[in-house]
Order: C-alpha cells, then sequence, then structure tokens
C-alpha cells in the first residue's frame, strides 16, 4: 500500500505542492494596499486574448489624454505582473493600482495580461503566454491597419502601435528579458507592434553561485528560503538556477553579445536580494555594447513600485519612464 500524497513544497500556506503533483492554492489573500488616487481618470475592462489556456488580459485607457489634445496618439505599455512564476494576476489589487498609475501617469495605454502559473504550469509556459499576448496587441495592430474592424474599439486610431513598450515587475521582468531576445531588435516578425524598449522592475534572476545581496539580511517580504522555493516550483523538473529561464548567463544561455538587443531600463531597490544579479545583468549587457541604464533607488525593497504606486518614489520612478520612452522613440 503506497503512501499518501504529502506536502513536498510550501509557499507561505497560500500554495501547496503535493508529492502526487497536485497542486492546492489558497484565494485567502490579504491586499494591504492604499486607495487609488486617480481611478476616475482611467477605464479598464478585461478581454479573452487565448482561448486555449482561458487567459484574459485587463486593459487600461486614460479618459482625457493630453496626447489627445495635441492629437497625439496614446504609447501602449504591456505589463507582466511579478509573483516568481507562481503568483499573481491582473486582478490583484496592487497590481491594478499599478497599472492605473502607468496609464495615468505616462498618458499611455496599458495592456496587463495574465500567465499561467507554476508549479501547475513550469517554465516556458509563462514566457510562451508572454509572447501570445504580444501577438494578440500585433492582431489588434493589423486590423486597424487593413480595414479598421474586428479589433477592439479601445485601440483604435488614438493608440500607436509604433511605440509599444514591455515593462515587467520581478518575475515579469526576467519575462520582458525573454522576449527582447526572443523578439530581438529590429524584428518585423510582430508588425506593425514595433517595440521601443523594454522596463525591467527588479527583475527575478536566479544562479547556482550566491551573490552577495542574496546571502545579506531577508527583506521584508522576501528571503533567500522563498527565493529558491520559487525557483525549484517555476523551473523545468530536474532543472538548476543555471537554467536560461534563471540565469541570463549561464552556461547554457544564448551569448547575448550576439543578440540584437532593443533598449533596456533596469530599475531596482538598493535593499534588495536581488538587486547584485540586476546590477550585474546591467554591467555586462553595457560591456557588450548594448544600450541599457541602470537605475537604484537607495533604501527600497523588491516590489516597492508595484507595492506602492503613489509614493514619492513611485512618482520619480514615473519620470524616470517618461524620459526613457522619449529618448527610445526620438532616435
Amino acid at each position: 500500500m503506497g503512501s499518501l500524497p504529502h506536502v513536498v513544497e510550501d509557499c507561505m500556506g497560500f500554495l501547496q505542492l503535493y508529492s502526487d503533483g497536485s497542486v492546492i492554492r489558497s484565494n485567502n489573500i490579504d491586499f494591504p494596499v492604499s486607495a487609488i488616487e486617480d481611478q476616475s481618470t482611467v477605464t479598464f475592462k478585461d478581454i479573452l486574448f487565448d482561448k486555449r489556456f482561458n487567459l484574459f488580459l485587463r486593459l487600461y485607457k486614460p479618459q482625457h489624454s493630453s496626447n489627445n489634445d495635441n492629437n497625439k496618439k496614446l504609447p501602449v505599455v504591456m505589463f507582466f505582473h511579478g509573483g516568481g512564476f507562481c503568483f499573481g494576476s491582473r486582478t490583484w489589487p496592487h497590481i491594478h493600482n499599478c497599472c492605473v498609475r502607468l496609464a495615468s501617469g505616462l498618458q499611455a495605454v496599458v495592456v496587463a495580461p495574465d500567465y499561467r502559473l507554476a508549479p501547475e504550469n513550469r517554465l516556458p509556459a509563462a514566457v510562451d503566454d508572454a509572447v501570445e499576448a504580444v501577438r494578440w496587441l500585433q492582431r489588434q495592430g493589423l486590423c486597424l491597419k487593413e480595414d479598421g474592424i474586428g479589433g477592439d474599439t479601445w485601440l483604435n486610431d488614438d493608440v500607436d502601435f509604433d511605440r509599444v513598450f514591455i515593462v515587467g515587475d520581478s518575475s515579469g521582468g526576467n519575462i520582458a528579458h525573454q522576449l527582447a531576445v526572443r523578439l530581438g531588435s529590429g524584428s518585423r516578425e510582430m508588425d506593425p507592434v514595433r517595440i521601443r524598449g523594454y522596463v525591467l522592475l527588479a527583475p527575478f534572476f536566479g544562479g547556482e553561485v550566491r551573490t552577495k545581496s542574496e546571502e545579506g539580511p531577508p527583506e521584508q517580504m522576501l528571503n533567500l528560503e522563498l527565493l529558491d522555493r520559487f525557483w525549484r516550483m517555476s523551473m523545468p523538473v530536474g532543472e538548476t538556477r543555471d537554467h536560461p529561464l534563471a540565469n541570463p548567463f549561464g552556461p547554457g544561455s544564448p551569448n547575448l553579445g550576439e543578440v540584437k538587443l532593443d533598449p533596456i531600463l533596469v530599475i531596482v531597490g538598493g535593499n534588495e536580494l536581488l538587486k547584485d544579479r540586476a546590477a550585474d545583468y546591467a554591467s555586462r549587457l553595457k560591456e557588450l555594447g548594448k544600450d541599457i541604464e541602470y537605475v537604484e533607488f537607495e533604501g527600497n525593497q523588491h516590489g516597492f513600485f508595484t507595492h506602492d504606486s503613489y509614493s514619492q518614489v513611485a512618482e520619480e520612478v514615473i519620470l524616470i519612464l517618461k524620459r526613457f520612452m522619449l529618448k527610445t522613440t526620438s532616435c
């Protein structure tokens, strides 16, 4: 008689993986988020973008765009949430608040797709879903370009498919990197969508060799044990943290010196466990001649922008994003 299934991984009691591969998730999560200050200035709606896996995205649009006042089209920001590839959704309050802030602060249409989560769907599922989300946006642009019929009415003549930016937080930042490598720079594969740049907010990268910041004191919401657990549950079975989906410079990763990359902006908190990996990523890409900028906010921890999108430091992030978007579309 075989033994009964037992818990092999437990994420804070909210996610449990059993020895037989079954998973139990809890939706009883308390989200301590502040009220949205500019909710009335942004409208949003949910759209099914992938029927195969029943995946939705949330579309945000400023109600009164200053861009429209100047007869200019709105740029598109595609935002991929974090959660260690195991948690998160466009519907979570802090993620929703963050997208409202991006839409209002950047005067942009924000597209926030969900993706399949681990351990039920291990990597590269999340990355594949991100590619499909970009292809959904491409289909909207093609409909408008060809006859204006069939696309979503929110993505009309006011939207500039020639100015698309990919923004990702934590594991979403990892996804943004994977998209940058997959799509390359100047590729016409996603035409008429033209991605102008990628923003990686505290990208969730890994590696077998520990960094100094990983071995430092734990954060309020993140520690090394939890990081490792996320990797064990999200990586393909049997793979290590040096897999290309975790470590951009691992032994099996592509030679990024040979990959054409669009401009990249990396933003990280100075007190993050992941700080050294983000800094090393930016430094090595800079050495390879890539267009990359690294910004570190001293004293801040992981998720400081997403979890408090209306703080003073979040306002500074918005200004940096505006500058990056302007720079990458003026050259």
